[in-house]
């Protein structure tokens, strides 16, 4: 009855029959179980540690009692738990998938070692082949993260969390081709996050796949409206484009969700704006760069070409380029502030010939 129960999940009354079973010591790991189910975690260990005093020799129970002291982070008892059970059974793969999950938790740097002893007797095992390639992973060792990664996939094939690593194995190592393929496999597989979508818009950038890249960073702003990254990643793709309508819009959005916006940001914007002559709001946004960093030398000296584009009037022109040498007299720009007072003067010359005649 307890047991038809437990399968039809009516876990308390299940709990209930059990405990009027006349032989107590045959059902506390069931009993065990069905707190399990319903979530009282103390009186499922209760009734698991109960068990084994009954059964000392249960390693089945012992099994799902370190489990479960693992899960509700006794993580000690349970590795000793673990331990105990790799030295009656050493060739049970799962004993020492277990106990490394549990090294794992605790920061213990041996947890590789048992997920490594798990690759020996099981050569399949998916979970302990996706720990050590990803241990690799984080070491850089780009080889062995392929090699393990290529025996998982062999046997199953559709591994997402394998695929993932390939990915960014080969992103990582800037093969952004291969790792485009990897990411897409990914998609394909109905797998969606940020960091996906994010990673794979960079390969498409570095493979100059403007749309496509904009594309995937689009699917970014889903998890995120105001993600300034990708706001700002998207208008730079969109100048790719040359298409500075959208380019300007998605900067703008990004410098409104950056609560201290960068200098070097506004300044993408400017040459935006530049690029489609709007020289009046390009100015603006310079001198809010300006604002951002004193400092840099480059952007007073686009503020100053900007004006330049934009002012008519030869003396205010002449002016800005004078002032502008007095302010910074060494630099990359000596050479072309010289020519264009020069050539500023040349053309002021012949205007005032042309009026004399």
């Amino acid at each position: 009855m307890a047991d038809s129960l437990y399968a039809n999940g009516n876990y308390t009354k299940a709990i209930e029959n059990y405990k009027t079973y006349k032989n107590q010591s045959e059902v506390y790991d069931k009993i065990a179980k069905a707190y399990i189910a319903i979530g009282n975690y103390d009186e499922a260990l209760k009734n698991y540690k109960a068990g084994i005093q009954e059964k000392p020799n249960d390693a089945l129970i012992k099994y799902h009692y370190a489990k479960l002291l693992a899960q509700t982070k006794k993580n000690e008892e349970a590795s000793k738990i673990f331990n105990d059970l790799i030295l009656i059974d050493h060739k049970n793969p799962n004993y020492h998938y277990e106990l490394g999950l549990v090294l794992e938790k605790v920061k213990d740097s041996t947890a590789i070692n048992c997920f490594r002893s798990v690759y020996e007797i099981d050569q399949t095992h998916q979970k302990a082949i996706y720990k050590i390639a990803k241990y690799y992973l984080q070491k850089r060792k780009h080889q062995l993260v392929e090699k393990y990664a290529d025996e998982g996939l062999k046997v199953y094939e559709n591994n997402v969390k394998l695929i993932s690593l390939k990915a960014q194995n080969y992103y990582w190592q800037h093969y952004y081709r291969k790792a485009a393929t990897w990411f897409e496999k990914l998609i394909e597989l109905g797998e969606s996050s940020e960091f996906i979508h994010e990673k794979l818009s960079y390969c498409y950038y570095y493979k100059f796949e403007f749309e496509k890249a904009i594309e995937q960073r689009k699917l970014v702003l889903k998890y995120n409206k105001n993600d300034a990254a990708s706001l700002y990643a998207i208008g730079t793709y969109y100048y790719e484009l040359n298409d500075f309508v959208n380019a300007e819009k998605y900067v703008k959005q990004f410098l409104a969700a950056k609560d201290l916006p960068l200098d070097a940001e506004y300044s993408k914007l400017a040459t935006i704006l530049n690029r489609q002559k709007k020289y009046d709001e390009s100015i603006e946004t310079l001198k809010k760069a300006i604002k951002e960093n004193p400092d840099n030398i480059s952007t007073h000296f686009r503020l100053l070409i900007t004006k330049d584009a934009y002012y008519a009037d030869l003396d205010t022109k002449l002016e800005l380029f004078t002032n502008f040498k007095k302010k910074f007299p060494s630099g990359f720009h000596g050479e072309y502030i010289d020519k264009r007072i020069s050539e500023l003067k040349k053309e002021k010359f012949v205007k005032a010939g042309v009026k004399a005649d």
